[in-house]
């Protein structure tokens, strides 16, 4: 309980720090940050259209947000949940084009389905590199990002493109309905949490979970127990992959209708700073998600309210990365010295 309320307040801590250095940059543009950071939370919650792209921005940022963490667990560093949502959506936009022979919820589960598929065994190729070879996930998933986009922007330009200006797929036959109209928000929101749910549950409460989070502490412990570390930290990254596959899946079906060349581009980024910002913490990472999501969409009603350009929520961003790396970084040291006391103790 008080290791809870610790990280909470830790949090709360790191947001207000960010928020105050965002505020003396304002300052030092001439405005006023009171005014700004007003706008900013109008235009991320007032009216219809506003608070639905706000929501419609959260479900991908919070898909890709467990998505890294849930690698993390595991002890890995996926960064490519982004190449993952790219070829989920591409499948879902396939499906959907192509299947009409199945009856509609039979295509809208083929669609889930297929995106899932695809991007988990698309997580599945580092993953065995890593626990086979040795080769680092890191390298491998930032290259294959760039693989997964070229492969969408090939397929919608050329076999799957609906010949216009802009490179796209045709229009899907099913979409998910759109409850905010103007907005995007669709009911993708619901899939999303729902889902979320239930891989927080099955972290914590089963004995899949008990070995993904033993793997990531201590392989070779794992492995002295009885649990195949390598087959665990497979199927953890390819958990992580379905939940790329889903987010790519929703943003076709739900906020496009058709697969738009480059529409995830920094979702799987964001994803992976909403969940480093509290240390992979699965309770606390959909809030986070939330948060960063209100400030994307809140930005550019402050731009135009106030004449603060909108590259400032960036900033906030990256000092929110900086204060948690910092903190790590004394966590770290603090741990070290520790560790050279004890052993000037023992001997």
């Amino acid at each position: 309980m008080n290791q809870t309320v610790n990280s909470i307040r830790r949090i709360l801590l790191t947001m207000v720090l960010a928020l105050g250095i965002g505020a003396l940059l304002i300052l030092a543009i001439g405005e006023n940050p009171v005014d700004a950071y007003v706008a900013l939370f109008k235009g991320a919650f007032d009216g219809k259209l506003r608070l639905g792209t706000t929501l419609a921005g959260f479900t991908p940022l919070l898909l890709t947000s467990i998505a890294f963490a849930i690698a993390a667990k595991a002890g890995a560093f996926n960064v490519g949940v982004e190449g993952e949502v790219f070829l989920g959506g591409i499948t879902a936009a396939y499906i959907g084009i192509n299947w009409t022979f199945l009856p509609r919820p039979m295509l809208y589960l083929a669609c889930f389905a297929g995106a899932m598929a695809v991007a988990a065994a698309w997580a599945f190729i580092p993953a065995a590199l890593r626990a086979y070879y040795g080769v680092n996930e890191v390298c491998t998933t930032i290259l294959m990002n760039t693989v997964a986009l070229y492969i969408t922007s090939y397929l919608v330009s050329g076999p799957m493109s609906a010949g216009t200006a802009n490179a796209q797929s045709l229009p899907v036959t099913v979409t998910l309905y759109q409850f905010m109209k103007p907005s995007s928000a669709n009911v993708g929101i619901f899939i999303a949490i729902a889902v979320v749910v239930l891989v927080i549950l099955m972290l914590n409460k089963t004995s899949w979970g008990y070995k993904i989070r033993t793997v990531g502490f201590n392989p070779s412990h794992a492995d002295y127990v009885g649990i195949n570390s390598k087959r665990v930290f497979i199927s953890a990254m390819m958990l992580s992959g379905m939940l790329g596959g889903i987010a790519g899946c929703i943003e076709v079906l739900g906020v496009h209708g058709y697969f738009l060349n480059n529409f995830a581009t920094g979702l799987g980024s964001n994803g992976m700073l909403a969940s480093l910002i509290v240390k992979n913490n699965m309770a606390f990472t959909p809030f986070m998600a939330f948060f960063l999501s209100v400030l994307k969409s809140g930005a550019m009603g402050m731009q135009q309210a106030t004449g603060v350009p909108k590259a400032l929520v960036d900033t906030i961003t990256a000092v929110f990365i900086i204060i948690a790396t910092m903190e790590t970084a004394f966590q770290f040291a603090k741990k070290r010295k520790a560790q050279k006391k004890g052993k000037e103790e023992t001997a």
